[in-house]
């Protein structure tokens, strides 16, 4: 586990829906685009985001390497559940109804879609698509393969997060050979930018007989066809196990249009694969490749040197942004016991000595995660609104007394705090749940003794739980760790075969149906979900349904906020650690790039996105 990053959580849509584009109101609707709650940043004819640069010189390669735990890649299909696709395989090669800018929150462009209408009833929303746009293999985009990639995505073989945030979607109707429209079951002003975010690909992509069956392939065998996008870069060289190289279209259809004017600059995006971090880092120094994204502090401050950083070849960056900060935390699966008690689940966290970490090992670079919705304005603040009060009165009675208090704040070890005093809380929450010493072991009225398995696919993850394993065999309670291969990991996880785990979540500024795969009851019954704690409330499912729903930005935060103050002092999630801004390690000789990063642009994102070759140094 690295310190600043331990596992992405990666649902594939539900970030791109709500953290790129954010969600859409009816009222704010406009031609070339849509506004969340005011008015769009570009107004109709705008000519280029502000953070490009409109005549970057298009040509060159930037190497990059692949940040995600895993040995290779064994498919070209991302949206199916088996197996492994490369890193940034997705965003690189479909492209979408709708397209987010960098430096706006909760706004979306048209991109496939020429326009978008949607309903005075917000019960569906129309999408007329571009005569200019062009699958990889020169085929028109049309309304059947809206049609056929929103029918795969929520067929039997990807990932059930599609079937979580689309479950208000009614259906789509194909109205025309390049006009299609999604109705949904009720008002809900996120779906039409989520159902504008889902990635678009021809019917031709794996649509062929099978010889020996005479059978046409399920969407399950499409597995290492090279995929039919729309997007500006297409599958070039591959070293199976080394790396994979991604190259320009030429003749990508959206090259002149506003919201791709000045992105896309490299003819080539090669994705090396190291099989660890020394090996990734060492590369870096040895100039095997150009950029990376740094999550490990002890990295950045103690590592990250040689002869190349001193030459000005490699330079260090860090660039402060206004993303979300996510909720990376330890995650409970309150489907197993003990865990399914909140009193247990409170004492492991404050057996969780934050403060020493921060100091002793990760340089003071990092903040305490807080809840949800950190850096947003999502984010509760003190005792609850009489807004959010109303929402949660219905559910006083099945919810923790806390909720109704202040907003929830990890426990601390510094000022008045201490770590035995909150070693001694633990202990009498533990007490209370039935877990005494015995024989000189924790454990409950049937003898059994409190253990527990921390599960993680790195064996390096075992420096940063050691201190929490520490603390917590003071209170009796016996956490293992246990690392295993990245495969594995994933199985098990899809499963639910854990007791802790991990998790870097990503965060939201708009946050909507997405919370239902990670929050939602009947995700948390759903394999493969993003429902590791296995949250099963009502109250929580009526909040996301508020949120959601929301008709109003005072109703919408009321109902984010009152949702995070029941996550947060129900203990599903143990907090971790955050950072605002993105440490990156890159090639001055090789790159070039604006300024200024823009807000809510994530590191690799704006380098892959914006940045462009550098001309060749005249040595």
């Amino acid at each position: 586990m690295r310190p600043s990053a331990p596992r992405p959580h990666s649902r594939l849509v539900t970030l791109c829906a709500a953290a790129v584009l954010g969600a859409l109101s009816p009222a704010s609707w406009a031609a070339h685009g849509y506004a969340l709650w005011g008015q769009l940043k570009y107004p109709d004819g705008f000519t280029h985001f502000d953070y490009v640069n409109p005549t970057a010189p298009k040509g060159g390669e930037i190497r990059l390497v692949s940040n995600q735990r895993m040995s290779t890649f064994d498919k070209y299909n991302p949206f199916t559940l088996r197996g492994s696709a490369p890193a940034y395989l997705s965003s690189l090669m479909f492209d979408s109804l709708l397209v987010g800018s960098l430096d706006e929150n909760g706004a979306g462009y048209g991109l496939l879609a020429e326009d978008a209408v949607a309903a005075a009833d917000g019960l569906s929303v129309t999408f007329r698509l571009r005569d200019t746009a062009r699958f990889h293999n020169g085929d028109p985009v049309l309304a059947a393969d809206v049609k056929h990639s929103f029918d795969i995505l929520l067929g039997p073989h990807t990932s059930p997060a599609y079937k979580t945030i689309l479950q208000d979607v009614a259906g789509l109707d194909v109205l025309g050979e390049r006009t299609v429209r999604f109705r949904f079951k009720k008002p809900n002003r996120e779906l039409p930018l989520t159902v504008g975010a889902l990635p678009i690909f021809s019917r031709a992509w794996g649509n062929q007989v099978d010889p020996k069956t005479g059978q046409r392939k399920t969407f399950d065998q499409v597995v290492t066809d090279i995929p039919i996008g729309s997007g500006p870069y297409k599958i070039g060289p591959v070293q199976f196990g080394k790396d994979i190289t991604y190259v320009r279209d030429p003749a990508y259809w959206a090259r002149d249009l506003p919201v791709r004017r000045g992105t896309a600059n490299f003819d080539r995006i090669t994705v090396k694969i190291y099989k660890d971090n020394t090996a990734r880092l060492e590369a870096l120094k040895a100039g095997e490749f150009d950029l990376m994204r740094f999550f490990s502090a002890g990295d950045w401050a103690r590592r990250v040197n040689g002869k190349r950083f001193t030459t000005g070849e490699l330079v260090k960056g860090e660039f402060t942004h206004r993303q979300p900060m996510g909720f990376q935390s330890y995650v409970l699966n309150t489907r197993r016991p003990p865990l399914d008690d909140i009193r247990v689940r409170e004492a492991l966290g404050l057996a969780m000595d934050y403060e020493w970490m921060n100091r002793q090992m990760f340089y003071n670079a990092y903040q305490r995660v807080q809840g949800l919705f950190g850096n947003t304005d999502c984010a509760p603040q003190g005792s609850p609104s009489p807004q959010e009060l109303a929402l949660l009165e219905p559910w006083r009675s099945r919810l923790p007394p806390a909720v109704f208090g202040p907003m929830y704040q990890p426990p601390r070890t510094d000022g008045d705090n201490s770590l035995r005093g909150n070693l001694k809380r633990a202990q009498a929450l533990l007490k209370d749940a039935g877990w005494t010493v015995q024989a000189g072991q924790l454990r409950n009225a049937e003898g059994k003794v409190l253990s527990l398995e921390y599960l993680d696919s790195a064996e390096t993850g075992a420096r940063v739980v050691t201190p929490w394993i520490r603390n917590l065999e003071k209170l009796g309670v016996q956490l293992r760790f246990r690392p295993v291969d990245f495969a594995l990991y994933q199985q098990r996880l899809r499963s639910f075969d854990f007791d802790i785990i991990s998790i870097n979540f990503q965060g939201s500024n708009n946050p909507g149906s997405e919370y239902a795969d990670l929050f939602g009851s009947e995700a948390a019954k759903t394999q493969d979900s993003g429902n590791y704690a296995g949250v099963s409330h009502p109250a929580v499912d009526a909040l996301i349904g508020q949120m959601t729903g929301a008709g109003s930005q005072p109703a919408f935060l009321a109902a984010c906020r009152a949702l995070d103050r029941v996550i947060t002092h129900s203990h599903y999630l143990i907090p971790q650690w955050t950072a605002t801004t993105h440490r990156m390690a890159y090639n001055a000789w090789r790159l070039a790039r604006p300024a200024t990063m823009p807000p809510y642009a994530a590191g690799e994102t704006w380098a892959i996105d914006t940045w462009w070759a550098a001309p060749p140094r005249q040595d």
